[in-house]
Parts: structure tokens; C-alpha cells; sequence
């Protein structure tokens, strides 16, 4: 499948570029979800064993070949905030994090020390909006146990260097919050220790769809506080006793997932890579520019990194204060569909974002103009 392909397997509505609050599901997300529905809804002889344990293989499989795991070191989670909760809940000694990243992280860290007493956060000081390798050697010392990042920033659309932040921290656990790149940003996740995400933004999978892939050397530094019973000896369920949870990925769950949920996110999966996560980014990457050169062509300040290795899928406009609701406004009037959140408005692109839509948001920003008076 080439990148074109992929792109026409989406009919999200023009004017649609909000994939960094969700992405609207493809035709093959639909196309298994039905199928493993309708296995589910006759019950057929034989049919719901491979519904309910096929698919947990299946899924870890696909999450594995993305984030460079084998299945054994990947869980299925029902979303990114409950693998960072099992992450947080199981690490001794400080985490420096930003206080300014997406609140699954601090509250995660938060109700953690809270809870247990084992885990310090120290809050991260970030530089202009930025984690950068050096500004974490600044702020590291001895006590602490773990660094935890977003591998894209959900407000500024900042892209980390996180091979440079693996190289400072030495062997400290590095947990990353990939949601916001992961299945558009071809990143090195092999040097983090914990990457959790979700499938409902980029992957486009739909909600319910997530998990957490584990190091050898977070399955050995993490305690499994929150492991339920399905998450010991040999996949039998234990009767009449508690024994404790396998020593592996699989002791950071609670309880059987969702299948369908897990058949939904595989199918999107092995259709990203079939086309290739280089080949996505590469079309997103050039999406991103397009958004970049309208918003200069119509004198719209951007306050997103401009440089290609410095951002993944979203460009973020900073109007002047008083410009700010007439240009949410034109961008309402003309269907687009963005965010705005703290005086700006997150403008997010993917493989299937169309002519159209780009047309839709130019004729947005020459509204705009002609009301602002420019």
C-alpha cells in the first residue's frame, strides 16, 4: 500500500483538522470492528475463543512492531492515562517531570506520591515551553529514579529528542507519553524504558485502545502495584488463591481487555505499517508546512517549532489577544474544525487531509483578514 492508498481509506468531512483531539476512524477500522461485532453478537460454536484471546496476541503483536518490542514486553491498556498510573504507581525514588505537560502524566505522578509514599515528583522547569536534553542534565541529581516526557507537547506541538534525553539521563527509567506522535512520528521508542499511548488521536483506532511497552529494565524497576487476576502464572485464572503477578509486562493489568477494542486498534495498526510510519510523517510533515506558509501569508503568528525535526502533526497559532475571536470566528464560519485552548488555536493535519481542506482554512484566514482590517 503506498501512501496514497492509506490516505483514501479515510472520509473524515473537509475542513476536519483536529486529529491531535481525535482521528476520525478509516474504513478498515470500521470493516473489523463489524467483523468482530457480528462474532460477538451470533456467538457462533468455536468462534468467541478467538475473539477473546486471539486478538490480545494479535494486538500486542502490532503495538510491538511499532514501538520496536516483542509482544511478550507489550500490554494492552484501555487507554494512555491507565498505563501511566500502572508506570507511576510501580517506581521508587524521584520522577522529574514539567508540571506543564498533559495532565495524565503530573496526575499520575501526583496520585502516586499520594498514595504509596514511594515516588517523589520533581518538577521539571522547562525551557521557553521546551524539554530539552540539556535542560533535563540541569535539573537531574542523584535521587532521581526516572524522567518522564510527552514525545510530542500537546499545547506547543513540540517534538523531544529523546535519544539526547536517553544519553543524559544515563540508566534512569525513561517513561514517554507518546500519544500525540505515536503512528505519525517515526521515533526511536527502543531507548525509552515505558512508552504508553492510545489509539484514538493519530492511530485512529477509536477509544478504548492503548497499552504500555516495558524494557527489561522497567519490568525489573517497576513494581506491579494495580495487578489484577489475570495478570499471574500461565494464563489460567487463579482459584482459591492470590499468587503474584508474572514478572513481565503481562502484571500490569487489571482485568481481561476489550477484544473488540483490541481487534480495532491491531487493524490500524497493521495498516499504518503497511504503508510505512516514514511515509505518514513525510506527508504529515508536509501537511504541517502548508499550514505554516498560509498562516505567513495572512501575517498569523506561529508559535510552534517551524523546523521539520522540532514538530510532528500540529501547528499552533498565536493571534493578538483582541484578534483572537474573530479568527476563531472565520475558522467556525468556513467548517473548520480546530482546538483553541489558552489563547491559541491547535491546527492538526494527517495523510488524509485534503485540497479541500486547505482551501477551507485558507478562505477561514482571508475572512479573518478582511474582519481584522489587515
Amino acid at each position: 500500500m503506498d501512501i496514497d492508498d492509506f490516505a483514501a481509506r479515510f472520509d473524515e468531512e473537509p475542513g476536519y483538522l483536529d486529529f491531535a483531539r481525535v482521528g476520525p476512524i478509516g474504513r478498515t477500522v470500521q470493516e473489523e470492528t463489524a467483523a468482530q461485532v457480528g462474532l460477538l453478537t451470533h456467538a457462533r460454536f468455536g468462534s468467541l475463543d478467538e475473539l477473546l484471546t486471539g486478538q490480545d496476541e494479535r494486538s500486542r503483536r502490532a503495538i510491538g512492531a511499532l514501538v520496536g518490542r516483542d509482544a511478550d514486553h507489550v500490554v494492552f491498556q484501555p487507554n494512555t492515562s491507565q498505563g501511566l498510573m500502572h508506570a507511576m504507581f510501580g517506581i521508587t525514588g524521584g520522577v522529574l517531570l514539567s508540571p506543564a505537560e498533559f495532565p495524565s502524566l503530573p496526575f499520575a505522578a501526583t496520585r502516586a506520591a499520594q498514595s504509596l509514599g514511594a515516588l517523589e515528583p520533581r518538577w521539571l522547569e522547562a525551557e521557553h515551553g521546551k524539554i530539552t536534553p540539556g535542560t533535563i542534565r540541569e535539573q537531574l541529581d542523584d535521587d532521581v529514579a526516572a524522567v518522564a516526557v510527552s514525545l510530542v507537547d500537546y499545547r506547543t506541538g513540540y517534538l523531544i529528542d529523546l535519544e539526547g534525553i536517553r544519553q543524559v539521563i544515563g540508566d534512569r527509567l525513561l517513561v514517554v507519553d507518546a500519544i500525540q506522535g505515536f503512528g505519525v512520528v517515526d521515533a526511536p521508542y527502543e531507548v525509552a524504558d515505558v512508552v504508553a499511548s492510545g489509539g484514538q488521536k493519530w492511530v485512529r483506532a477509536g477509544w478504548g485502545t492503548g497499552f504500555l511497552a516495558l524494557s527489561d529494565r522497567a519490568v525489573e524497576r517497576l513494581a506491579p502495584v494495580w495487578s489484577g487476576f489475570n495478570a499471574t502464572g500461565d494464563g489460567e485464572m487463579p482459584v482459591d488463591e492470590v499468587p503474584d503477578p508474572e514478572r513481565s509486562a503481562k502484571a500490569f493489568q487489571v482485568s481481561n481487555p476489550d477484544p473488540v477494542g483490541q481487534a480495532r486498534m491491531s487493524a490500524a495498526l497493521e495498516e499504518i505499517a503497511s504503508v510505512g510510519v516514514a511515509a505518514i510523517s513525510a506527508r504529515v510533515a508536509e501537511g504541517v508546512s502548508r499550514v505554516i506558509d498560509l498562516a505567513d501569508e495572512f501575517a498569523i503568528p506561529i508559535s510552534s517549532p517551524r523546523a521539520v525535526a522540532e514538530r510532528a502533526g500540529i501547528a499552533v497559532l498565536r493571534p493578538e489577544p483582541e484578534e483572537l475571536t474573530v479568527l476563531a470566528a472565520a475558522l467556525h464560519n468556513h467548517g473548520v474544525t480546530v482546538t483553541g485552548r489558552d489563547g491559541a488555536i491547535r491546527v492538526s493535519v494527517h495523510a488524509s487531509t485534503t485540497e479541500e481542506t486547505l482551501g477551507m482554512l485558507r478562505a477561514a484566514f482571508v475572512s479573518f483578514a478582511t474582519a481584522a482590517g489587515r
